[in-house]
């Protein structure tokens, strides 16, 4: 994991990566993320030239696709203090890109700075500007899940309980096994439909038993999985992610919720 700096630039200038995800399903994410980041003292911008991770390509092996879009990511984002994303599994994508580019110094030191200055929203206001100064409230018991990437790849794990313990309203309750897989896993769930069903079957079993209002996650690809399963097998359970209420943006439907 990249270090983190003891003592962030005052008023860091912050690229806030939005993600496809975000930007396709659930934009409300995005402006949460923005709101937060203000908050916290940051300078956001959104570049328009940013574009998917790459995620998608070198997972299937498509390293020629993978180092087109990560160069133009690059690009795009390596003036910034600090890139910020709503998303342990983009972020942490980036914090690959090295190895994307093995075989290209230029682009490699290139990405290495920029894979240094990447963080998970909820990572980056905590570790980072120490900050959680949350005014939201909301009425409702939660349950969270630790997506995959976030946990093992941006070691997010603690950062977003504690400024959840400081919305008004919040009672968290927590799964048997909150840090298990939901079965999305990107293309995983299309190669290996069968497994993939039934882990997000699983998981959703978990989160009934907590007995919480609503399941609160880092990771859009992770909440629509779950949420998809959740209403197909009729549980009542709302799906959010954790920059919503956090940032008190409650105000739109749940995740495959009716409009």
């Amino acid at each position: 994991m990249p270090e983190t700096p003891n003592t962030p630039p005052a008023n860091p200038r912050v690229g806030l990566f939005v993600t496809c995800l975000v930007d396709v399903y659930r934009p409300t994410v995005g402006f949460a993320s923005l709101s937060l980041l203000e908050k916290a003292g940051c300078r956001v911008e959104v570049p328009e030239a940013q574009t998917c991770c790459g995620q998608p390509s070198w997972n299937s092996g498509d390293r020629a696709d993978t180092q087109a879009v990560a160069k133009q990511l690059i690009a795009a984002f390596e003036d910034f203090d600090y890139v910020v994303a709503p998303s342990g599994s983009c972020g942490g994508m980036i914090r690959y890109y090295p190895d994307v580019f093995q075989d290209e110094p230029a682009w490699k030191a290139r990405a290495e700075a920029l894979a240094a200055k990447t963080f998970e929203i909820t990572s980056f206001l905590t570790d980072v500007m120490d900050w959680d100064g949350i005014e939201a409230s909301y009425d409702d018991s939660v349950t969270y899940h630790d997506s995959c990437s976030g946990l093992r790849q941006m070691k997010v794990k603690g950062q977003p309980r504690h400024l959840l313990s400081k919305v008004k309203g919040v009672e968290l309750t927590e799964m048997e096994r909150p840090e298990e897989c939901c079965g999305f896993g990107g293309t995983f769930c299309v190669k290996y439909g069968e497994i993939s069903d039934r882990m997000v079957t699983d998981k959703t079993t978990d989160i009934e038993k907590t007995g919480a209002g609503t399941m609160l996650a880092g990771e859009v690809g992770c909440l629509l999985n779950m949420a998809g399963k959740a209403k197909r097998r009729g549980q009542r359970t709302k799906y959010r992610h954790v920059t919503e209420v956090l940032a008190g943006m409650t105000d739109t439907p749940a995740i495959g919720e009716e409009r």
